[in-house]
């Protein structure tokens, strides 16, 4: 009976498995037929879906860098294009009869290419779809050897058609090459770019994203009837900047410290005509900066050429870090990068503190018995001079340390270091330049400083500053007593020249009265046309300012920084120069009156253009 049972179930499973079996073949059957069906029938089409999904490759279309403009709107920085000749090789390999008229092609209308250098790269690299065979190839060029390809017959049986139909396989990628027209002129305003379009030093640098600008892209790809399209997104172009800088007074101050460096050259020392030196032309109204040069400047088309400053077999023999660093000596702007004692220039700023907070009268006068003794130190006049009896004016016209010090003294070490900080001296000034020096360490606080440090400080020694510091603490000194804060880019343009962002004068604080400007005017225009800053006169201009010489550190080594700042038209000035002269060669380096002269030098060739 268990048997039988056993019998019947098997039959029962067997009838199952072929059921399912009869289930699974129909499937397959059915599955194979609907496919046959559709690849005769609608193949074509999926192919093209399928197709469509394919990319070409995407190629980058390169913004152009921003321009950097004179005020007149000069340019002195700009991009031009550029072009890298791209070779297929895949595609000649896969086209054999299109290789060697693509290599004649190409040495024919290319100099830096010839058919040996195609051949090779198409045996040596066969699936490379990206070989750059030549780079810097100009737009002419291009344009040339794209209309050889694209000629056409113009009459006869093969009228329409490609001359040149087996000339493949080659495109070209667009880049941008920085150029700089004036090549060292505003080197160290201007700064230029490394790889990339990184900016180093100077605009370059500071407006660096501004000038940069977002590159394109075009995108090929399949359509549905298997035909190469594009989709091209337009690269976005990098803002202009147009400065501050008067091209006339940029090139006429370069050109007087390259004839200052060549008549001092090789007098009393080996080397230029001082270790370093700086120029700087402000416009005392809003703080534009009309000029600005140092006695470093460099080639911007070629900025770590090291030539000009190391001979030939000294270069030879630097190691890499010393070549960095002679690079980066060359690169720094001295008019804002190098700290200095300013030397008897301070002494209006002095006289001028002194004058607004009450502690010195305009009518005072001053005993010079030729030294003055401060905590047993023995100050002493330069040169021995003994001054007598003298007005603050007449200490200001004759430079007399004797004077400044009981003026320094008067004033007392609270109010002088108030206004020092006033004044921004220790301070950045906040100009639109990298590499700015902050000088605070460098001057005293109400704490650490005792009387005879007061008193040296009195007449510009024992405490440091800048260039651009004492620059626009002077600007403001001379125009009423307005601290603006310098500048050198006054508005950003677009691609299309609109203007994207004014940079209006920015007024950071009052520092003086205009009662005490006026009484600094008046002593600064004296001193040039009586006193110590003589020769910085021009025939038919006023002019004011002040001669400073300053001994540096250690104070027996016999090396000075000598320096005029001045202003012109001296009732109501616009225009503020400042000439520093660091370790000058000469015999004896403390003779300000090179710094007169060379600030009158310029003034002689400016004024008559700029008053014009």
């Amino acid at each position: 009976m268990e048997r039988k049972r056993e019998k019947q179930i098997l039959r029962y499973m067997k009838k199952k498995l072929v059921v399912v079996f009869l289930i699974i073949a129909g499937s397959l059957l059915g599955l194979t037929i609907r496919m046959a069906y559709l690849v005769k029938a609608e193949g074509s089409g999926y192919e093209k879906k399928i197709l469509t999904q394919q990319s070409g490759g995407s190629e980058r279309i390169p913004y152009r860098r921003g321009e950097i403009l004179a005020a007149d709107g000069t340019v002195l920085a700009y991009s031009w294009d550029t072009y890298h000749l791209i070779l297929d090789c895949r595609q000649l390999n896969q086209k054999e009869q299109c290789l060697e008229p693509t290599a004649e092609a190409l040495a024919a209308c290319f100099l830096e290419v010839t058919e040996e250098e195609v051949l090779s790269a198409v045996r040596e690299r066969p699936d490379s779809q990206y070989c750059v065979l030549a780079k810097g190839l100009s737009k002419e060029q291009v344009e040339a050897f794209e209309a050889f390809r694209a000629e056409v017959y113009q009459e006869g049986p093969k009228k329409g058609k490609k001359v040149n139909p087996d000339v493949t396989g080659v495109w070209f990628e667009k880049e941008y090459v920085r150029s700089y027209p004036f090549d060292s002129l505003a080197c160290k305003v201007l700064g230029f770019t490394a790889s990339g379009d990184v900016g180093i030093g100077g605009l370059e640098d500071f407006y660096n994203d501004a000038l940069n600008g977002q590159d394109g892209r075009k995108f090929r790809f399949l359509n549905g009837d298997g035909i190469f399209e594009e989709t091209v997104r337009d690269a976005k172009n990098g803002s202009s900047l147009v400065t501050t800088l008067d091209l006339f007074l940029q090139t006429t101050v370069e050109r007087k410290i390259a004839e200052f460096t060549e008549l001092h050259r090789d007098e009393f020392r080996e080397g230029p005509g001082s270790e370093n030196m700086g120029v700087l032309i402000l416009n005392v109204k809003d703080g534009s900066v009309l000029a600005m040069a140092d006695g470093t400047g460099y080639d911007l088309n070629n900025p770590r050429d090291l030539s000009a400053y190391q001979k030939e077999e000294a270069l030879a023999a630097m190691s890499e870090e010393e070549v960095a660093r002679e690079q980066n000596r060359i690169w720094q702007n001295f008019c804002i990068g190098y700290a200095f004692e300013p030397g008897s220039t301070a002494k209006l700023l002095t006289a001028a503190v002194g004058l607004d907070c009450g502690r010195v009268r305009d009518g005072d006068s001053y005993e010079c018995t030729g030294t003055k003794v401060v905590g047993n130190y023995p100050i002493g006049c330069a040169n021995g001079a003994v001054h007598g009896n003298v007005t603050l004016e007449e200490a200001i016209m004759a430079s007399c340390n004797s004077a400044l010090v009981d003026m320094a003294l008067q004033t007392g070490k609270e109010a002088f270091v108030k206004y020092q900080s006033i004044f921004q001296l220790g301070s950045k000034t906040g100009i639109d330049l990298p590499g700015e020096a902050k000088t605070d360490t460098l001057l005293y606080s109400e704490e650490r400083m005792d009387e005879l440090t007061l008193a040296t400080n009195g007449f510009g020694q024992n405490f440091s500053v800048t260039m651009i510091q004492m620059a626009a603490a002077y600007g403001s000194l001379v125009n009423g007593g307005s601290y603006y804060r310098p500048r050198l880019v006054q508005k950003i343009l677009d691609e299309n020249g609109d203007v994207v962002k004014q940079l209006s004068p920015v007024l950071l604080t009052r520092t003086v009265s205009e009662k005490t400007s006026e009484t600094i005017r008046r002593c600064l225009y004296r001193t040039v046309e009586e006193g110590t800053g003589a020769y910085a006169k021009v025939p038919g201009y006023t002019v004011g300012g002040k001669t400073g010489t300053a001994q540096m550190q250690p104070r027996d080594s016999g090396d000075y920084v000598i320096s005029f700042l001045g202003c012109t038209p001296a009732e109501d000035p616009e225009l503020l120069i400042y000439v520093v002269i660091l370790k000058p060669n000469l015999k004896d380096q403390a003779q300000s009156r090179y710094a007169a002269e060379l600030a009158g030098e310029i003034l002689a060739e400016i004024l008559p253009y700029y008053q014009q």
